[in-house]
Formats: structure tokens, C-alpha cells, sequence
């Protein structure tokens, strides 16, 4: 079983890079390998090689993809948008499993965004985990640092992974 962690954005020093490496560290506690795909300095404007070779290597191959999600105006980015649409979506996602955590610095941990993403992705003939898990005012929980410290927010991510893996 293949799992691949997506930062969703192609911002430079993103917290969701931070958050995605948390999710890698928790799978490999639970003798789970994964990958993280960062979309930071991804040539989006067109299907590039980098995107064609990432898709081959990465994204085709990948049984279970973990979506983190900032929030953009009350949605999700428009860097994993284009990735999404720029890939061969008949080979990359149907019949695949994702599981999606928002993140925001605002209350909401951008609930709305997986939500979208969720349509999309049902479109597409992805199975997305029912636990969707908002986390809100990740700035603090990350309180200047790289992981979240936070015991509840681990808590929460732990059962989360835990239910993905058996999903």
C-alpha cells in the first residue's frame, strides 16, 4: 500500500509542509513509509516533465493520498486545483482513498476547503475518509516552531491516521 502526503500549497515555508512532515513522522511510527509531494516551486502553468515524471513515479503508484490543506479565501489552493486538473485524472485518482486535514489560523480550519476538495474528489471516483480534521489557529499550535505540540491536536491526528490505515 502506497501513501502520499500532498502539501496543498506552493507557498515558500508553508505550515502545511510542517504539518505534512508530522503526518509522514506518526505513518512511519506506525511502520507506514509515505512520501510527501510538495507543489512548492512546481511549474504549474502547463503539464510540465517535472509534473509528468512526479505523476509517473509518484501520484499513479499511490494507493492513499493524505491531503493538508490551508485555507485560500474559504476554499483550498488553486496550485493543487491546477495539479489536479493538469494530471491524467483517469490513471491518477479513481479508485483511490484520501483523507484531508485543514488547516487555518482562523476558527474554521478551513471546513470549507475539504469540503470542495471532497466534491472534487468525488467527482473523480476518490473514496475521502469521513474524519476530516479542521485544525485551527495551526500558527499557534505550531507556536514558531516545526511540529505541533499541541496534546488534544496529536491526539486527534493520531486517531485520524489510525482510522485511514484501517480504511
Amino acid at each position: 500500500m502506497k501513501y502520499t502526503i500532498i502539501s496543498g500549497t506552493n507557498r515558500h515555508g508553508s505550515r502545511s509542509l510542517m504539518v505534512a512532515r508530522q503526518y509522514h513522522d506518526i505513518l512511519k511510527q506506525k511502520g507506514i513509509e509515505s512520501e510527501i509531494v510538495s507543489l512548492e516551486g512546481l511549474d504549474l502553468n502547463h503539464k510540465s516533465e517535472v509534473l509528468t515524471k512526479l505523476e509517473q513515479e509518484v501520484l499513479i503508484p499511490t494507493d492513499k493520498f493524505i491531503f493538508i490543506l490551508p485555507e485560500y479565501n474559504g476554499s483550498f489552493p488553486g496550485s493543487l486545483k491546477t495539479m489536479i486538473d493538469l494530471s491524467d485524472y483517469k490513471k491518477v485518482w479513481p479508485g483511490k482513498k484520501a483523507l484531508l486535514t485543514g488547516i487555518s489560523t482562523g476558527r474554521a480550519g478551513n471546513l470549507r476547503g475539504m469540503d470542495h476538495l471532497t466534491g472534487s474528489l468525488n467527482y473523480l471516483h476518490v473514496m475521502v475518509h469521513p474524519n476530516k480534521l479542521p485544525i485551527s489557529m495551526v500558527d499557534k499550535l505550531l507556536n514558531g516552531g516545526v511540529r505541533i505540540q499541541d496534546s488534544p491536536t496529536i491526539e486527534a491526528i493520531e486517531k485520524q491516521v489510525d482510522q485511514f490505515i484501517a480504511f
